[in-house]
């Protein structure tokens, strides 16, 4: 064979430049090297948000509150007449409309004859209530009202709901920051077996024992981070309750919540904060919600999800 045939042709020798210099480049780099933005994410955040503010101004949504009324166990008066226990509004609903009766797990509510409520569709003098908890409770309806029983810890409350309440349609929505790709994030999925019960605190002022299944990890700008997930036997996504560094600034400061999916088979769970959101707290006075344990309060900014502007209660 001939010198000549055995020295590689000069486009060749272009390439094997070419590539050493990519490896050169990849070897130099620090840290993983980021995926670009697909197609349509932007799109299918916005199609998300979209979804929020249908939820939030449903005929059940979050702007239809306009009572939270806590009880012990007794009887409870119920109407718009000053001085009811449960003190509904006037120009909603009658004089008298009834006794809540609690004894116990007992729960009845007496209709005055004079009264319509109903319960799935049907008139009812007396009605058996449930709370939430496990759930579903019993749901009522006084005209434009509703009402259902609520249960926070050792605590029980009526919570009252107006289809027509003026904030439902007065809602122009919530601002949020610029869709940002690179806080989608790919987390690892550390089990707590058996799992946890951490304390998680409430606008309340009440602390509720969760459970925890374990904790998602993730990096962002070179350093790791941690947040305890809340889900309950059975639960089919992760919960979680989280601040940062713009709690009580440009977002809430009771901090924001985020639904992640069940681990994957290789342990990963996608965290995307720019799905982040405010709790109903910040949009009624009459939500009971919790708030970031101390070891989900991440020292950093994550300027992603939503704001705590652009709206009013």
């Amino acid at each position: 064979m001939s010198e000549a045939s055995r020295r590689p042709s000069s486009s060749f020798q272009v390439r094997l430049l070419m590539g050493t210099l990519v490896i050169a480049g990849l070897v130099g780099c620090a840290g993983p090297v980021e995926s670009p933005e697909p197609p349509g994410y932007a799109a299918e955040i916005e199609e998300w948000r979209r979804g929020r503010l249908e939820r939030l101004t449903s005929d059940s949504g979050w702007l239809t509150l306009v009572g939270l009324f806590w009880f012990e166990d007794g009887e409870h008066s119920i109407g718009s007449e000053p001085g009811s226990a449960i003190e509904l509004l006037s120009d909603k609903a009658p004089a008298h409309v009834g006794v809540l009766r609690a004894s116990g797990d007992e729960l009845t509510l007496e209709v005055d004859p004079s009264v319509e409520v109903t319960h799935d569709g049907e008139r009812v003098e007396s009605l058996v209530l449930a709370d939430d908890t496990p759930g579903p409770s019993t749901l009522f309806e006084l005209g434009d009202l509703s009402a259902h029983v609520i249960q926070r810890d050792d605590q029980r409350a009526l919570r009252v709901k107006d289809r027509n309440h003026p904030a439902r349609f007065s809602f122009v929505g919530i601002e949020s920051f610029p869709t940002d790709w690179s806080r989608r994030l790919v987390a690892r999925f550390e089990s707590y077996d058996p799992p946890r019960t951490i304390p998680i605190p409430t606008v309340l002022g009440t602390i509720t024992d969760q459970p925890s299944s374990g904790a998602v990890v993730f990096e962002i700008d070179g350093s790791e981070h941690r947040l305890d997930v809340v889900a309950e036997p059975g639960d089919e996504q992760l919960f979680i309750i989280f601040g940062d560094q713009t709690s009580g600034h440009e977002t809430y400061g009771g901090g924001r919540y985020l639904y992640a999916d069940a681990p994957g088979p290789d342990g990963t769970v996608v965290v995307d904060f720019n799905r982040a959101y405010n709790p109903p707290c910040v949009l009624t006075a009459f939500a009971t919600c919790p708030l970031p344990p101390p070891q989900n309060k991440l020292p950093i900014r994550v300027e992603a999800g939503e704001k705590n502007s652009g709206f009013e209660k």
